[in-house]
């Protein structure tokens, strides 16, 4: 079955990994622990924890005892942050459609689109990482 909106692999897997790092803020988490415990391969989610790490929303330390950590005070990351670290920079009214369908300002879905594009746009501003983190769970 079909989503009407659809948000990439690498963004799922950052906002999973944000929470599970989120649960676990006592210690340094291996990136082979957090790929097994999401199910993800880590050749990906390697690429996911560089453009967190670039964007300053997790910490790495190398070496046998190194690892990931969510920075602090983590509660206050909002999802937009870890969104736009992994898509870039987000711009309001832009056309959710890729390839654009229509060339000029009179869209058959033109207002559908903008008021779904401010939904999402406020709900992951409006949402911190502690709010998703209560609610997530690994496993059944």
């Amino acid at each position: 079955m079909s989503s009407f909106i659809k948000i990439s692999e690498a963004a799922s897997l950052a906002f999973h990994t944000a929470a599970y790092l989120a649960q676990n803020t006592g210690r340094l988490v291996p990136s082979r622990e957090i790929a097994r415990a999401l199910g993800a391969s880590e050749n990906h989610l390697s690429k996911v924890l560089q453009r967190l790490a670039h964007a300053g929303i997790v910490r790495s330390t190398r070496g046998p005892k190194g690892g990931f950590k969510i920075r602090s005070p983590w509660e206050k990351i909002r999802l937009m942050e870890i969104y736009e670290a992994i898509e870039g920079p987000t711009a309001p009214g832009r056309c959710l459609l890729d390839p654009p369908v229509c060339r000029g300002n009179r869209c058959a879905l033109g207002v559908l689109v903008h008021r779904t594009d401010e939904a999402a746009r406020k709900c992951l501003t409006g949402t911190t990482l502690a709010e998703m983190a209560k609610s997530f769970r690994l496993g059944a």
